[in-house]
């Protein structure tokens, strides 16, 4: 069985919060929140984007059975960050006067 295939550690640019727009699969062309970032696994969970049913039995306590609507994880490499001004780019990194890292659009150069 072929091992997965991850990006180094550190090397996904997108974070919690970002809005993106899928680029390719069932979901192409919707846009969402990104609501949990995987970045040992180069994954997304992008909120109403590449759901799935999942049939649930009643757990301890309140938890209700039946088929719940769950959010999957996406590849990163499918999915690309929207900046206001340009739409769907690529993230570029400059550097600021302290020497932290700043993540900026690379159409219009303008911060994200």
């Amino acid at each position: 069985m072929a091992a997965r295939k991850t990006l180094a550690p550190g090397r996904m640019r997108l974070r919690k919060g970002d809005r993106v727009r899928v680029l390719s699969g069932k979901d192409r062309g919707k846009e969402g929140v990104i609501i949990r970032a995987l970045p040992s696994e180069g994954r997304v969970i992008v909120e109403h984007v590449n759901v799935a049913k999942r049939h649930t039995r009643p757990a301890r306590g309140t938890m209700q059975g039946g088929i719940i609507d769950k959010d999957m994880p996406l590849p990163a490499s499918k999915v690309a960050i929207v900046c206001p001004q340009d739409g769907p780019t690529r993230i570029g990194i400059r550097l600021d006067e302290q020497g932290r890292k700043i993540r900026v659009c690379r159409k219009c150069g303008g911060d994200l």
